[in-house]
């Protein structure tokens, strides 16, 4: 069945269609979301690769990754009638499979939603304060003083936020394969509740929680299989951003048994970029 892939890029046009030119097949439909303030020209995008129309301007750490992927999954839902999942990509990520064997691998987990998840709480992802609290990810004074009056009066009363629905909180990694009908079912609870997208407005990395508690809160939770198959390297604990690879982490990556490796740079992973492009072909 034919699978999709979404990339969500802002920068470095030449690894995107690198990576765009690396998954090019019949069988894989992908889709390219730019970041609508990134400086890529939509003309110079990969052929193969479809654009997105509905482009927002994405800042870190706010709802709006999230309001881009919707975007990008409602437009794939609309134009791909039948599709195993999509694919979740970084522009800087990097196929360490053949399209062979990666269609191979897709089909043995063709059951199951890959989202790497873990419960929120203390016994769990110590990170509870990203949603108990009102924060803003805006530069603006006034928003900013709007959240920190909001949860000074929660502290007042001794109170915190919780998710719309009594639903539990999960967390994990942005980047995920979900299938269509799980996404499907995703769109339309959303679209039900417009509480979920205005609580999230609030938490801080919504990215990091929003598909994970809402597929764990669903009758698909049974379906996960908590590993997105990506390599990634964080160079501490508590870092905002993984650490770029470069030629020095190739066996590491060759040994991990991931699918993806991320994140990758054409200049600063130039000597990196053609032993996983062998290591592709040979697999």
């Amino acid at each position: 069945m034919k699978q999709v892939f979404l990339i969500h890029a802002h920068k470095d046009l030449g690894h995107l269609n690198l990576l765009v030119e690396q998954l090019r097949d019949d069988e894989f439909s992908i889709w390219v979301n730019l970041d609508r303030k990134s400086a890529i020209d939509p003309a110079r995008l990969h052929p193969a690769a479809r654009l997105v129309t509905r482009r927002i301007a994405v800042r870190w750490g706010s709802i709006s990754q999230v309001a881009a992927t919707l975007n990008s999954l409602r437009e794939i839902v609309a134009a791909v009638p039948a599709f195993d999942k999509v694919v979740f990509l970084s522009a800087q990520d990097f196929p360490l499979l053949s399209n062979g064997a990666l269609k191979r691998e897709l089909a043995r987990v063709a059951g199951r939603e890959l989202l790497e998840t873990v419960p929120i709480g203390h016994a769990g992802w110590p990170v509870a304060f990203r949603y108990q609290y009102f924060h803003s990810a805006s530069r603006g004074a006034a928003p900013r003083l709007a959240c920190a009056l909001a949860n000074r009066a929660l502290r007042l009363c001794r109170r915190t936020r919780r998710i719309p629905g009594g639903m539990a909180p999960y967390g994990g990694s942005s980047w995920w394969a979900l299938s269509r009908a799980c996404l499907l079912d995703l769109l339309g609870r959303i679209d039900a509740d417009p509480r979920l997208l205005r609580f999230f407005r609030t938490v801080q990395c919504p990215d990091e929680m929003f598909f994970q508690t809402l597929v764990m809160n669903s009758r698909w939770r049974d379906r996960v299989l908590p590993n997105n198959f990506r390599y990634i390297q964080w160079p501490e604990q508590g870092a905002r951003h993984p650490k770029v690879l470069d030629e020095g982490d190739f066996e590491a990556i060759r040994t991990s048994g991931a699918h993806f490796c991320r994140k990758l740079d054409s200049n600063l992973s130039a000597n990196l970029l053609p032993r996983l492009i062998r290591l592709k072909q040979g697999a």
